[in-house]
């Protein structure tokens, strides 16, 4: 995560060169509890942890829209819609950018 101080970065780094898995102490702890079936720290819905600005994103993915297009409607630049996209993805532990999209139109669906 770009605000994890830079000591934590090159660990990171020097992890994965050494052929090793690397997760945020928050990551961990989120699938440790959810490989423990812990409900404690699941009150709060994933799309409840995201950011208002995340959720829009989340929602126009959800409505078909192609990243360029919600930059357009959102006055972003495609790299920052990008950069929302991969956020979503790691919020809600999924593995890649289809995933994300079926989730977002799942989701879309339910809401009408």
């Amino acid at each position: 995560m770009k605000q994890e101080p830079a000591p934590k970065l090159m660990q990171a780094v020097r992890q994965i060169l050494g052929g090793e898995i690397y997760l945020s102490e928050t990551m961990t702890r989120q699938m440790l509890h959810r490989m423990a079936g812990d409900k404690s720290g699941t009150d709060v819905s994933s799309l409840e942890r995201l950011s208002d600005r995340e959720l829009e994103v989340f929602e126009l993915l959800g409505r078909g829209q192609k990243t360029k297009e919600i930059a357009e409607q959102l006055h972003l630049s495609v790299k920052t819609v990008q950069t929302y996209c991969e956020h979503l993805k790691e919020k809600l532990l999924l593995r890649d950018a289809t995933g994300l999209v079926r989730f977002a139109v799942q989701w879309a669906e339910a809401q009408k």
